[in-house]
């Protein structure tokens, strides 16, 4: 109720919206602008609420329990080339993309490992599912194992939320934003990567795009290196492609230095490679660098391995005779239907067709804004030859909230908003033996209930903080 009071309070709301900008700013909350994107010399404050979000413990608990879980799958998936070869048999025959990735992981399987250490990061997506009796669940959106972001920035923001509850006259509520640093959580796991490569003199390379307006995004965990003293490069594929070489026992030379670890926060859409690029990605991959995220490991994150995990026994596979494990990730699934051509496939698209305001497709695709709604999926739908690089999914029905979004050069409004929480992992496996698998914190972004899809990267979603209820 007292919350509610200060929503409905406009001449306070526009005093906490000038303290939240302040605030966002003081702690580092930045984001170059649209016409800077280049440099730093201009920066606003990243997009984020002001208040954080209501979000159940039980839930946010149950989501952090189960991701070392969902550590040690994306591994075992990603060295499982007979699995990923039957579960992509259908999307490579007409997504270019997802074959250009897999023809790079055939090609590696066949050669001789050069890197024995296998590091992940991840961040797996939930949303709550409101059931007809009105209880939630939690329900798995997808699981990001390429350039999962936001990991810096959302270590700062509790204590900017915090601030904000106190100046309104909430300070018992500010003690219920959580502690978050998954900056530090996932730098201990790049740290320790680099620690088991062996070389004081090698460096961690950020591979990074051209426009990179979610630069500080990247630097709190740069930072979080350097306080390590652990050196730290940024390079573009095109940098990559005119300096990197493999010595004769494949270890990676960029600019001359020894590259321990390719941390990717790039290469995660078709329009991030040229030919070049991919003969880049080819060369990174056979060499004795650690990838983060090898090939295999990337595409275990695709939509279409998520919708095989879903089908009966396929979670035994992975976990056999680990009927509990099984049955926690499983609880986390929405319902998911295979687009592969056949009777299994065309129940799917009749399914869909009937009653398109239920599902979501899905394409191959990462980075936010790729997903089909509504009418649109009919249209898709029409070409046959085409759904295989789909899945459908149930639509999740999200419990709203009301919330403010601060958002540069837009107005302030009281908005209805749907959350989507993350939980970012990290797993180092060297050779068959895990050293290394924790929950690295979470993030949670929220979003104007009018749009269907689109993460912070794409200007939809702001960065947010679970309030736990």
């Amino acid at each position: 109720d007292s919350v509610q009071e200060v929503l409905l309070n406009n001449d306070l709301i526009k005093e906490l919206v000038e303290v939240a900008k302040d605030t966002a700013l003081l702690h580092g909350l930045l984001l170059r602008t649209k016409e800077s994107p280049y440099s730093s010399e201009v920066v606003s404050y990243i997009p984020f609420t002001l208040f954080p979000t209501p979000v159940p413990r039980d839930l946010f608990q149950q989501a952090l329990q189960v991701q070392t879980l969902f550590n040690q799958l994306v591994d075992k998936i990603s060295r499982d080339s007979c699995f990923l070869e039957e579960a992509l048999a259908g999307p490579i025959k007409v997504d270019m993309f997802t074959a250009r990735l897999f023809q790079i992981y055939r090609t590696v399987q066949q050669e001789a490992c050069a890197q024995s250490i296998a590091l992940c990061l991840n961040r797996s997506d939930y949303m709550l599912d409101l059931r007809p009796d009105r209880n939630a669940t939690l329900k798995q959106i997808e699981i990001n194992t390429i350039a999962a972001s936001f990991g810096g920035l959302a270590s700062r923001t509790p204590d900017v939320h915090r601030h904000i509850l106190k100046v309104a006259g909430l300070p018992e509520h500010s003690k219920r934003v959580l502690d978050n640093n998954p900056a530090a959580g996932l730098a201990s796991a790049l740290a320790k990567a680099w620690e088991l490569y062996g070389s004081v003199k090698a460096v961690v390379m950020f591979l990074v795009e051209d426009i990179q307006r979610n630069i500080f995004d990247h630097r709190c965990i740069e930072n979080e290196l350097w306080k390590r003293n652990i050196p730290v490069i940024r390079r573009r594929f095109s940098d990559v492609f005119k300096t990197g070489l493999l010595d004769q026992d494949k270890k990676l030379f960029v600019d001359g230095k020894e590259v321990a670890i390719v941390y990717f926060r790039h290469g995660y859409m078709p329009d991030n490679y040229t030919e070049q690029s991919w003969e880049v990605r080819l060369m990174m991959e056979r060499s004795q660098a650690v990838k983060c995220p090898d090939i295999g490991t990337q595409l275990a994150g695709t939509k279409k391995v998520q919708q095989v995990l879903a089908q009966p026994g396929v979670l035994e596979r992975f976990f056999p005779n680990e009927p509990e494990a099984v049955a926690r990730i499983r609880a986390t699934f929405a319902g998911l239907y295979t687009m592969d051509i056949g009777e299994e496939g065309d129940r799917t698209v009749a399914m869909a067709l009937a009653n398109p305001e239920k599902f979501v497709l899905k394409p191959q695709r990462e980075g936010g804004g790729n997903n089909i709604y509504g009418e649109e999926i009919c249209r898709v739908l029409q070409e046959k030859s085409e759904r295989v690089a789909y899945i459908l999914m149930d639509k999740v029905n999200p419990q709203p909230s009301r919330n403010y979004l601060l958002r540069h050069g837009s107005p302030v409004k009281l908005a209805t908003c749907l959350s989507e929480l993350g939980i970012f992992g990290a797993h180092i496996r060297l050779g068959t033996d895990v050293v290394w698998n924790q929950c690295a914190g979470h993030l949670l972004r929220t979003k104007s209930a009018e749009y269907a899809d689109g993460g912070v990267a794409v200007g939809v979603a702001v960065l947010d903080n679970p309030f736990l209820v």
